[in-house]
């Protein structure tokens, strides 16, 4: 009689435990790579699938998957290229239906902004179904991050006399986590590099900031370098665009002569290294 108490008292753990939802195969493991995304299909390739592919080599034993936290970006290759991409939401929905019970999450963010918080608001209602779910941490989030990301950036830039300078420019956000920007441009200096700025298209440092810097050291010539992941609408048109307000022009109506480095952060092996050695560090510590 107590056997069959036991036993039955067993069939039930397992019976809560299959009404759970929570996915336990823990030797099924799936790597989801989250990017902003571009709709520039030659940078995209030389910057965000050559990332992906990076972390999919060395984490061989995930199956991969991707997703684009820029719906604007989704909705662009659909209805042009008739291309499915996954939201966040979509894609780790379809890891939970695979049954697999571990997932290791890596966004190629540059900045723990507002798709970073996005991201984790759609991840939240399945954290709990699986057994073991890592989110690594966007490039900028310790100090380390920056010497890392100066030293890969500092192999990019041209020799500079104290005449010429160069400008990094990043996305910039409302966010509160803007504020990197401002950091890697004093990380920067604080590593040697006078003759370096750090501005943003939509934040701080502004042009007006920049510009003034680059005055008060005299400064003639420009090389523009975009400090996003990809090279792409940004930095096509913001940065290097042939309008009246592109950084490019800007700089040359106040007599800049000005050089264009069209590159993005996602294209550097030592970005790409970096991203990995996050995720292998956010595995580490859960």
């Amino acid at each position: 009689m107590r056997k069959i108490a036991m036993l039955l008292v067993l069939i039930m753990v397992f019976a809560l435990a299959g009404c759970s939802g929570q996915n336990g195969n823990t030797n099924k493991k799936a790597l989801l790579v989250v990017s902003f995304g571009s709709s520039f299909v030659e940078s995209r390739q030389a910057a965000i699938d050559a990332t992906e592919q990076r972390l999919a080599e060395e984490f061989s034993e995930y199956d991969f998957y991707n997703a684009y936290t820029s719906q604007i970006i989704i909705d662009i290759y659909e209805a042009r290229d008739g291309k499915d991409v996954d939201s966040v939401s979509e894609a780790i929905e379809r890891i939970y239906k695979a049954g697999y019970g571990e997932v290791l999450i890596v966004p190629t963010l540059v900045i723990n902004g507002e798709e970073k918080d996005d991201m984790i608001q759609q991840l939240e209602p399945f954290v709990d179904k699986f057994a073991k779910v890592t989110v690594s941490t966007p490039l900028l989030t310790t100090y380390d991050d920056y010497l890392a990301v100066v030293s890969a950036l500092s192999s990019e830039m041209p020799e500079t006399s104290e005449s010429e300078a160069v400008v990094l420019l990043g996305h910039g956000t409302h966010h509160h986590a803007n504020s990197a920007y401002g950091t890697l441009d004093y990380v920067f200096k604080d590593e040697g590099y006078s003759n370096v700025f750090v501005g943003t298209v939509e934040g701080f440092p502004t042009y007006e900031t920049v510009l003034d810097s680059l005055k008060e050291r005299g400064i003639t010539k420009v090389t523009l370098i975009p400090a996003m992941i990809v090279a792409g609408d940004h930095a096509h048109n913001d940065m290097a665009g042939d309008t009246a307000d592109s950084w490019k022009n800007l700089f040359k109506s106040e007599g800049f002569d000005v050089d264009i480095v069209l590159k993005g952060l996602g294209e550097l092996e030592a970005i790409q290294d970096l991203f990995v050695q996050h995720a292998y560090d956010a595995l580490a510590q859960n």
